[in-house]
């Protein structure tokens, strides 16, 4: 069973919803951060789990 797609800022479920974004961290391409609109519309902050970059910038 695969793990639900969650906001790496705000830990909210993210499948099916408009205006999310996947991407690789910028820093490793070892992890893909998930982000809801939101959160991206708000700028929060959020740290790669596998080598602590933090964004946004």
């Amino acid at each position: 069973m695969s793990e639900k797609p969650v906001c790496i800022s705000c830990k909210q479920r993210i499948t099916n919803v408009s205006g999310t974004a996947k991407f690789s961290c910028p820093k490793c391409s070892n992890y893909e951060l998930v982000r809801c609109q939101h959160c991206r519309k708000i700028a929060a902050k959020f740290t790669c789990p596998a080598c602590s970059f933090t964004g946004p910038n």
